[in-house]
C-alpha cells in the first residue's frame, strides 16, 4: 500500500495542505477516492451558496511526485 497525498489547489495557490494522506493499493483508487470526495466537496459548495471555480486536487504520492490533478468541477460533470 502506498500512501497518497490530496492537496486543493485554487489556480497555483495549494488552498488546503493535506499533511496525512491516505493509503491505496494503486494510484488508481487514489484517483477515484479524489473524484468521490470533489463531487461531494461541489455539492457542499453549490449547498452554502459558494461559487465553484478552479479548485482541484493535486494527489501527491509519498515521494512528492504528482500522481494526477483532479479538478473539481470536471469531477462534478460540470466542465
Amino acid at each position: 500500500m502506498a500512501r497518497y497525498y490530496f492537496h486543493i489547489r485554487q489556480g497555483e495557490n495549494i488552498i488546503a495542505e493535506d499533511l496525512e494522506g491516505l493509503e491505496f493499493a494503486t494510484p488508481e483508487m487514489a484517483v477515484e477516492e479524489a473524484t468521490k470526495a470533489a463531487r461531494e466537496l461541489v455539492v457542499e459548495m453549490i449547498l452554502a451558496g459558494n461559487r465553484v471555480g478552479d479548485q482541484e486536487f493535486e494527489i501527491r504520492s509519498s515521494d512528492g511526485a504528482v500522481v494526477k490533478i483532479v479538478p473539481f468541477k470536471s469531477a462534478a460533470g460540470l466542465e
